[in-house]
């Protein structure tokens, strides 16, 4: 009885211990899915292997799959009456053109070379951008020429090579903004328009690499040049340029196999052949063969760049 004469509520009564042999009733109710996920827990590798799973097998699937199939064209025979190709009828045919025509290597020099000019005028013009992203502007500053930098990024690709498509041809905003100076328009016959094209298009991708890698550098080590007597100069060459070196093999591989790959900007402003368009005109004309043998080379010339970059640690900038 409590002190207000109401009976006092009695304790629950304690559980029944559990008979031995007889499954407790929560286990009884843990359910099938419990149970794995109970089972999986411990075990990470394979909990990370399930996950990429989905993922990994439609990459396998549908571009690997597909890239293999693609490649396996080079090494098939073109019937020379019917223009078929026969499967699993090796030739090595396609090859031996390519080797042997002058045509492709000298397309082939071409892009090479329109990359490394690409890749080396994005370097000059990112690195005193990023530098003063880095190292001088202020905050607000800064947040301002990040989003100026990524905004081209938001246009189409095919919006703005036809925007300077307008701007290179003769009767465009070039040759009007020239025209009082005396200065004619370069036409869309040259090859300078593709590398001024193609060096706007990539350039975002060798600043952002470059100003991530100028900002790693901690200011000591800057402070330290100077208090130990090195001029600019110095401080320039042996302490930021090594450092931020692998920012701008990071950045180059973006600009490099970018360049090396398009084949719609120099077919729209300059009357000049690339690697792409070798290989999309002779897929378009059924020469499967040719176009798969030829897609080798940016393919080995890649594989052979990223093992060079991974070398000298470009990818820790990425």
């Amino acid at each position: 009885m409590t002190e207000s004469g109401t009976p006092a509520a009695l304790p629950d009564a304690a559980p029944d211990p559990p008979v031995p042999g007889e499954a407790s009733p929560g286990r009884a109710r843990r359910s099938l899915g419990r149970r794995i996920a109970t089972w999986l827990y411990p075990r990470r590798r394979l909990q990370l292997g399930m996950l990429l799973a989905s993922p990994l097998g439609w990459l396998a699937i549908a571009y690997l799959g597909a890239l293999f199939i693609l490649l396996l064209n080079a090494f098939w025979e073109k019937d020379a009456f019917t223009g078929q190709v026969e499967p699993f009828a090796w030739s090595l045919d396609a090859f031996e053109r390519i080797l042997t025509n002058d045509v492709y290597r000298t397309v082939a020099i071409r892009t090479i070379g329109m990359a490394i000019l690409v890749t080396v005028t994005d370097a000059l013009l990112a690195f005193p951008i990023a530098y003063y992203m880095a190292r001088i502007a202020s905050p607000r500053i800064r947040s301002m020429l990040v989003i100026a930098v990524l905004m081209p990024l938001w246009a189409a690709y095919l919006v703005k090579v036809y925007a300077w498509r307008t701007i290179l041809q003769g009767s465009g905003f070039l040759e009007w903004a020239l025209g009082p100076f005396g200065v004619e328009s370069p036409g869309l016959g040259e090859l300078s328009n593709a590398w001024l094209v193609l060096s706007y298009l990539w350039l975002p991708y060798m600043i952002l690499p470059v100003y991530a890698g100028l900002e790693r550098i901690p200011p000591s080590l800057l402070e330290a040049s100077s208090d130990l007597g090195g001029r600019p100069g110095t401080t320039f060459r042996r302490v930021v340029l090594p450092l931020v070196f692998p920012a701008l093999v990071a950045g180059s591989i973006f600009t490099f196999s970018l360049t090396l790959g398009d084949y719609i900007a120099p077919d729209l402003v300059a009357d000049a052949k690339f690697i792409g368009n070798v290989i999309y005109d002779n897929s378009s004309l059924g020469n499967l063969p040719v176009a798969a043998a030829y897609s080798l080379l940016p393919i080995i010339i890649m594989t052979i760049y990223l093992f060079v970059a991974r070398r000298l640690g470009a990818f820790d900038s990425l």
